[in-house]
Formats: structure tokens, C-alpha cells, sequence
């Protein structure tokens, strides 16, 4: 006999499941529960964070810039492909637009829970466009932080009682590092 899924909650942005025993979250908005986390190096070597405050966790986080695929309706045409969705979603969190996208890894973030798949995607040949800051009161705040003092900055924001997301330490290695440990050409 097989499991069938069971709808236990339906809301505008999760829809919560059970299959047998097991209870999960999926994404209802965007493209298959898929999401992009980017990874941007300004030209003055200076790696971009954004500070916002996560209600999930009850606290301020810090995370590279990351988006929905597909959560909005552009009416330009254009299909919100990961490149697209890391280029909308820098400009809009950080005010910076990268004349190159390239993605990196796509794989789940919390394959126990949750549907969600992220890319991970660097962004290069930044140019500065905006102030950024996010949109519909995402309220966020844009660090740019010197990329050899990165690591450093990191720990000491999560000793004043900010949360990390641990996806940052492998952005980090990504700046400098292909997905297969060769060197960024």
C-alpha cells in the first residue's frame, strides 16, 4: 500500500503535508519551491550581507542576498529563470546589478522539512544602481563588508546576538572556489 499525501494546512505561502508518519512544509509561491542565494564581491572587494529581521526566529539574521524564483509576476515577458530571480533580487536587496550571473550548485536546503531547493549563484562585474534594501517592507539593511575581514565580521554579529545563516560560509569558499575546489578563473 502506498502513502498518499494528506493537506494538513494551506496558507498563501506554505502548505503543510503528511505522508504517513512523516509531516513537511512545501513552498506554494514561486517555481517549485526554488530560491537563489547570491553571491556578490562589490568592486572594491567588499562582500555584500543584508541584515533583516526573520519573525521565524524571533531575531535579526544575516544572510547573503537570496529570493523566490518565480514569486512575481513581471509582465515584461521574461521567465524568471535563477539568473533572472539573482539579478531582480540583488538590485532590489542590495541596490548593486551584476553584468554576470553564473550558477553555481542547485540542491535542498532542509531536505527533512521543506520542498525548498536553493541555487547558489555568484554574481560578478558589479555596478552600482540603488540603495537597495528590499521591497513591501522587507526593511532591509545592506553590509558591505571587506571580503579579506568577511569571516571576522561574521562571528563577531553573531556575538552581539544576531543569527547566521550557515549557507554564508559556503558563499565564502564560492568567491574564491568553483563548486569542484578548482580556482575562480
Amino acid at each position: 500500500m502506498t502513502d498518499r499525501d494528506e493537506t494538513l494546512y494551506e496558507g498563501k505561502w506554505l502548505r503543510m503535508k503528511r505522508r504517513g508518519q512523516w509531516e513537511y512544509a512545501e513552498r506554494t509561491h514561486g517555481k517549485n519551491g526554488m530560491a537563489v542565494i547570491i553571491v556578490a564581491v562589490t568592486p572594491q572587494d567588499e562582500v555584500l550581507f543584508v541584515e533583516q529581521f526573520r519573525v521565524p526566529l524571533g531575531a535579526r539574521t544575516i544572510e547573503m542576498p537570496a529570493g523566490l524564483v518565480g514569486d512575481l509576476s513581471h509582465g515584461d515577458g521574461l521567465e524568471d529563470t535563477l539568473e533572472n530571480a539573482a539579478r531582480r533580487e540583488l538590485a532590489e536587496e542590495t541596490g548593486w546589478e551584476p553584468q554576470k550571473v553564473e550558477v553555481l550548485l542547485v540542491g535542498p536546503t532542509s531536505s527533512g522539512m521543506s520542498n525548498e531547493r536553493i541555487a547558489f549563484v555568484r554574481a560578478t562585474e558589479l555596478v552600482k544602481v540603488g540603495d537597495g534594501g528590499g521591497v513591501d517592507g522587507e526593511d532591509i539593511i545592506v553590509h558591505t563588508v571587506p571580503r579579506a575581514q568577511a569571516p571576522a565580521w561574521l562571528v563577531a554579529k553573531q556575538r552581539d546576538g544576531y543569527e547566521l545563516d550557515l549557507k554564508l560560509w559556503g558563499g565564502l569558499w564560492m568567491i574564491e572556489r568553483n563548486p569542484d575546489g578548482t580556482p575562480v578563473a
